[in-house]
């Protein structure tokens, strides 16, 4: 490649490649600039390097998905591990309070028993006129021991339960902490690898971003030509069940709104958060990533998927789109795109899960 603009990006795809292998949370990102000798050039850029930008540009994407799917996963935690805080801090009200009424019913029953207890069982009987009136007594006054120390065994036990809870509040305050630091180790990650992918587009002309866009969808049309070449439709012909079908209203009612990592709605969607939100207005809730949705839900051959039932990309998981029949799914691209209808052959399909199962 020449000097000028066709050599400015060259290096910034070299320099896109060196993000991608050493992408580690707080690594700078440094945009590329021409070496001094070097003037800006109208030569055209060839298909070729085009097609290295599109390929690059598609690694960072993927990065940031895989990101995204960590940050929506500490996110999911974190509001699980907080409501079990808020549960425990509860508990452990309740059963300071419990404990409290506990040692006043304590108290009052060992003031009551050292009332009745100044004289000795012989004496009390020498000094009765009616033994039968003393015998009565000392059973009441045995049946007050025996609840003085059913209380006191309650009381140890409330007291062991609250130590337990406090230990297990201590315990999600510790995993909460670890979450926040994931969380935001994700959230660099995924700002890092936009960013490059924006700056290496930032490099190409009106023109060029057409063609590029252009080579995108060649792309696209050509995986999912041979998807649908293989004859999978064929085999293909389950109908929606009526969850499946108000999870396809759902996401079909979202078309155009923008990407946004770790967005759920209902402005701006990432791809599983666009899937699960569809599947919630169904009345069925699911994971929120997609890494868990494809290992949680139940998984049918592709050759049973009906619509309503989710398509996951890519060998690690990172992508989820909702098929809508024939042939077709909606999906939540990636940074810059909006949701979208597309081919489900157009990626690389890992497999199907199916939410009502």
């Amino acid at each position: 490649m020449g000097t000028g603009k066709r050599g400015l990006i060259a290096t910034a795809v070299t320099v896109v490649c060196a993000v991608t292998v050493l992408a580690a949370p707080g690594t700078a990102f440094a945009a590329p600039s021409p070496s001094p000798s070097s003037s800006p050039s109208s030569a055209p850029v060839s298909n070729k390097e085009l097609e290295d930008v599109r390929k690059q540009l598609e690694k960072l994407y993927h990065e940031a998905a895989v990101a995204t799917d960590a940050y929506n996963a500490a996110e999911e935690a974190a509001e699980k591990q907080s409501a079990e805080i808020v549960s425990l801090a509860k508990k452990i009200v309740k059963g300071q309070d419990e404990l409290a009424e506990l040692k006043k019913r304590a108290g009052s029953a060992a003031a009551a028993q050292y009332r009745s207890g100044g004289l000795p069982d012989e004496a009390k009987l020498m000094l009765s006129n009616d033994p039968r009136d003393f015998l009565d007594g000392a059973g009441r006054v045995l049946q007050g021991q025996r609840a003085t120390k059913g209380l006191l065994g309650e009381m140890t036990r409330v007291q062991q339960d609250l130590e337990q809870y406090a230990r297990d509040a201590s315990a999600q305050w510790q995993k909460l902490e670890a979450g926040r630091k994931a969380k935001a180790a994700a959230q660099k990650k995924i700002e890092k690898q936009i960013k490059a992918a924006e700056q290496l587009e930032s490099q190409l002309e009106k023109e060029e971003k057409k063609r590029l866009a252009e080579l995108e969808e060649e792309a696209a049309r050509k995986a999912q030509t041979a998807w649908l070449d293989s004859g999978v439709l064929d085999d293909i012909k389950g109908k929606a069940s009526e969850q499946g079908r108000k999870a396809v209203e759902y996401a079909t009612a979202q078309l155009g709104k923008p990407y946004e990592w770790g967005a759920e709605g209902p402005k701006t969607y990432d791809c599983s958060g666009l899937t699960s939100q569809a599947w919630a207005s169904a009345g069925s809730g699911i994971p929120r990533t997609s890494q868990e949705q494809w290992k949680q839900l139940e998984r049918v051959d592709i050759e049973d998927m009906r619509p309503g039932d989710l398509i996951i990309y890519n060998a690690d998981a990172s992508h989820v789109a909702m098929y809508i029949g024939d042939g077709a799914i909606i999906h939540a691209p990636r940074p810059g795109r909006t949701v979208t209808i597309a081919g489900a052959g157009s990626m690389r399909i890992l497999g199907v899960v199916r939410p009502d199962a």
